[in-house]
């Protein structure tokens, strides 16, 4: 088949046919902003539908427009966006809203290779804002639709391949109907989310079922095929929370960093075989330049990042007597804060879970 030119065929048909009768209610759908749509599609990076819609309209409701968010601090959108993880995507949201206020007189640029410019937007956000907000002939090719093509074509290389993405790409691009590109887009998006989910598809709903190779041949529940996964590591973490004249330490992390920007209570891994106090004594003297003694243990906290674990141990911590004041030798700042305090400091899961742990049990703070 020549998948080079588009042949808008009755798969387009009976798609859109579908998707107006059972599209989902978004609270980004047809909002007249394509601000709206930039957001929800930074939002909707690897994180589900269900968890974005509640940050997206708090988001709303707190920064309406791109100048609100132009002139918003840091600190305060990381607060909004505590929760959501992938903390570099507020941080890209934040400096990109400045730039189109800059160059673009607050108006959210049209055309993909402007929009490429910005960021936070690659090549899939970039078709998707201009398919959506703007109504361009572009395709986004998210998991979404990569799985409902390799299942219509019975395409058998596995996903990553580059052989794959030309052959996934073509495929969509083929189908699209000219002017119709957001509701095709959308419709398939759905249509992966309700119908042609990875397990369990409900090929007996599926509005594609009569040109569907995979359902003919019996190899649904192989398609697509997925590449090899590489095994996760784990690393042991600690953290010290400082207590000093009835205030505890907080660091902001670089914003280059995994969690740029966020707060923390310091610490870090744990070589091989070292023991814990050992290694949260070594951390704070590299990190902040302090002595520490390492009182009780706080808590055990365990957390999965995409691409590795962790199981941090926290302790309650003191400087030595002989100890300088902590300094931000590899932080941004530092802050002597109550539990109280901490609430208004931007931090990411774990760390909230420390700082809502000391506020619930009402620990002591310790006095030099």
């Amino acid at each position: 088949m020549d998948t080079s030119q588009n042949v808008y065929s009755k798969l387009a048909d009976n798609l859109l046919a579908w998707y107006a009768q059972n599209r989902r209610a978004l609270p980004w759908r047809d909002h007249p902003d394509p601000y709206a749509v930039w957001i929800s599609e930074i939002m909707l990076q690897q994180t589900r539908v269900e968890s974005v819609r509640p940050y997206f309209e708090r988001w709303m409701a707190h920064f309406p427009n791109l100048a609100t968010l132009a002139a918003a601090s840091k600190e305060e959108v990381l607060r909004l966006w505590e929760g959501l993880g992938y903390y570099s995507r507020a941080l890209h949201l934040h400096r990109a809203a400045q730039i189109i206020c800059e160059r673009y007189d607050g108006q959210l640029p049209h055309s993909q290779s402007e929009l490429l410019q910005l960021p936070g937007i690659g090549p899939y956000t970039a078709a998707a804002i201009a398919a959506l907000a703007f109504g361009q002939d572009a395709i986004a090719l998210d998991g979404n639709l990569k799985r409902i093509f390799a299942r219509l074509f019975d395409v058998d290389t596995p996903l990553g391949n580059a052989q794959t993405e030309k052959c996934l790409r073509a495929l969509t691009q083929a189908h699209l109907p000219h002017g119709k590109a957001g509701d095709y887009n959308q419709a398939l998006m759905d249509l992966g989310a309700l119908v042609c989910t990875p397990k369990n598809p409900q090929c007996e709903r599926c509005p594609l079922q009569q040109g569907c190779l995979a359902l003919a041949r019996n190899t649904v529940h192989l398609r697509p095929v997925r590449p090899l996964k590489k095994r996760i590591p784990h690393y042991d973490v600690v953290a010290a929370v400082v207590m000093h004249k009835q205030h505890l330490l907080l660091a902001r992390r670089a914003e280059d960093r995994l969690l740029g920007g966020l707060w923390e209570f310091p610490g870090g891994k744990v070589r091989p075989k070292e023991p814990f106090e050992h290694a949260l004594q070594r951390e704070i003297r590299e990190e902040l330049g302090a002595e520490i003694e390492v009182g009780a243990p706080l808590g055990t906290y365990r957390h999965a990042f995409t691409h590795f674990r962790i199981t941090l141990r926290a302790y309650l911590c003191r400087l030595q007597a002989n100890s300088p004041l902590p300094q931000a030798l590899e932080h941004t700042a530092l802050a002597w804060v109550t539990p109280t305090d901490c609430a208004a400091y931007p931090m990411g899961k774990v760390d909230r879970q420390i700082a809502t742990h000391l506020l619930e049990e009402g620990f002591p703070l310790v006095s030099d």
